[in-house]
This record gives C-alpha cells, sequence and structure tokens, in this order.
C-alpha cells in the first residue's frame, strides 16, 4: 500500500476480527484496510485490564504510525478494557483527529431492538464477561432489559485449532449453551460476543431451541461502520478507496495465512510485523 493510502485500520488480538473484516469488505468494498492480529500475545481474553490496554494502545499507535485515519478494534476484550480509555485518555495527546471505535456499542444498540422477552444471553471469553461491558451497555441504552453471560474459554481454541466439529468441541458448545439457559429461560435473544464465534454459528444453532434468535456482529458492525462515515465526511474523505487490502501479524507469517484463510475463505499474503 502507497504512503499516501489512509486504510481504516482493523486490530483484534488473534483471528476473530477477521469475521468483521470480512463484512467490511462486503459492505465497503471500494475502501482501503489494513488488518492487524497480535497473534503472539494471544489470547487477551485471559489478560488484566492494564495488559490489554498496553497492548490494544501499542497496535493502535502501530496502525496510525501506518497511516491509518480511523481504527476498528474489531475484538471484544480489547473494546471492553480498553477503548474508553484510549478515546478519552490518548487520542486527545496522540492526534486529536483521529478515531478508534470498537464492536460492543453498536452490537448493543442492534440487540435492544431484537428481543421480545427482555432477556439477553451473551456469549463471550472470560475477560469480556468479567468486564460487564455487555451489561453495562445494555443498562444504559435498555434499562428494562435482563442480560444474562456465559463464558465460553474453550470456544477460541476450538476454532483456531479446527476442533469445534469433533466430539470434544460439540461437547464444550452445548456445555456452555446449556448453562446460560437454564440460567434464565426466558432469554429470546442471543450476542456471540465474540469475533470467533460467528464461526461457530451453525454448531451453536444445533443445541438452540428454534425460537431464540443468535446475533453474530459481523454485519451489525459493518453497517455501523458505513453509517459512522456517513455521518461524518470528514473523516470519510480522508479514507483512501483504492480496494486494497494488507494483511500483519506479530506470530508465524505461515501460520496466519493458514488459519486466516478459514477466517475469509480466500487466500491472502501476510507480513509480519514487530512493535
Amino acid at each position: 500500500m502507497k504512503n499516501n493510502r489512509q486504510a481504516i485500520g482493523v486490530f483484534d488480538s488473534g483471528y476473530g476480527g477477521l469475521t468483521i473484516l470480512n463484512e467490511f469488505l462486503n459492505e465497503l468494498p471500494e475502501y482501503d484496510f489494513i488488518y492487524l492480529g497480535d497473534n503472539a500475545r494471544s489470547p487477551y481474553g485471559t489478560r488484566s485490564y492494564d495488559v490489554v490496554y498496553d497492548y490494544t494502545l501499542q497496535a493502535v499507535e502501530q496502525l496510525f504510525s501506518m497511516g491509518c485515519e480511523l481504527v476498528i478494534l474489531a475484538c471484544n476484550t480489547a473494546s471492553a478494557k480498553a477503548l474508553r480509555t484510549i478515546q478519552q485518555r490518548d487520542l486527545p495527546k496522540i492526534n486529536s483527529n483521529k478515531r478508534v471505535l470498537g464492536v460492543i456499542r453498536p452490537s448493543v444498540e442492534e440487540i435492544g431492538l431484537l428481543t421480545k422477552s427482555k432477556h439477553i444471553g451473551v456469549f463471550g471469553t472470560v475477560g469480556t464477561v468479567r468486564s460487564n461491558s455487555y451489561p453495562l451497555e445494555i443498562k444504559k441504552l435498555f434499562p428494562e432489559i435482563v442480560v444474562i453471560q456465559e463464558a465460553c474459554p474453550m470456544w477460541v481454541p476450538l476454532v483456531e485449532n479446527n476442533e469445534f466439529q469433533s466430539a470434544g468441541g460439540q461437547f464444550f458448545i452445548k456445555k456452555n449453551i446449556d448453562s446460560l439457559l437454564k440460567k434464565d429461560p426466558k432469554i429470546d435473544t442471543i450476542i456471540l460476543g465474540c469475533t470467533h464465534y460467528p464461526l461457530l454459528k451453525e454448531e451453536i444453532r444445533k443445541f438452540l431451541p428454534n425460537n431464540i434468535k443468535l446475533i453474530s456482529q459481523g454485519e451489525i458492525v459493518a453497517n455501523s461502520l458505513k453509517d459512522y462515515l456517513f455521518r461524518h465526511p470528514e473523516m470519510d474523505v480522508r479514507c483512501s478507496k483504492n480496494s486494497e487490502r494488507e494483511f500483519f501479524t506479530t506470530e508465524f507469517v505461515d501460520s496466519f495465512e493458514e488459519k486466516a484463510s478459514r477466517f475469509l475463505n480466500l487466500d491472502l499474503k501476510a507480513r509480519h510485523i514487530s512493535y
């Protein structure tokens, strides 16, 4: 990508953010994107607030240095533990014209309009669940809604190791679903609160009652970004539009390319990066 290109940066601790990027490419194909995966330090889900904040800020600053004016944290853990501090404390010092957005608020705005029973379930990583970001955000917009969470620590490894269709994988998926529904039988809508989880959607549906809506974030976040750029033409004009994509990983390139191709369903070339 040429130096004068101002791509939209997409950051995740690993591979899950590629499910968000995939929807960006569908909705905004003319825009340039740079994807950065901090695979060497993944997963973020079990790390402390301070560590996730430090790692996320490093990634954001790296993407800014590569010409990005706008960065999307396509990671629920980073959105939960680092976004607000970066927006409020760091951006004014780095560059007040740049922007960092997350995936939780758009998801909350959508899911609150879908439930009829006013009982919502959230599947997430340990970090996202402990942060209580979904209940807190939902309470701000929809105070009448009851939110029940279920931490699924095995789901990300199942996706990244392509084991979710195995007998062991099915056991852990069913176990977490049963646990969530036992906590609150009135749940009628569930959000997949981790960007890895859309790859489990077919498996999850096997164990869910048909009347329960299952919501993944990619399309919601993509539509939200499209709307954001429409409402902020001053940012839109600063984002280059040449349909170019670049991929960077802090881990082994070969491993990233192999796993990333499953998330995006296309062959891609990545480069290693240290920061």
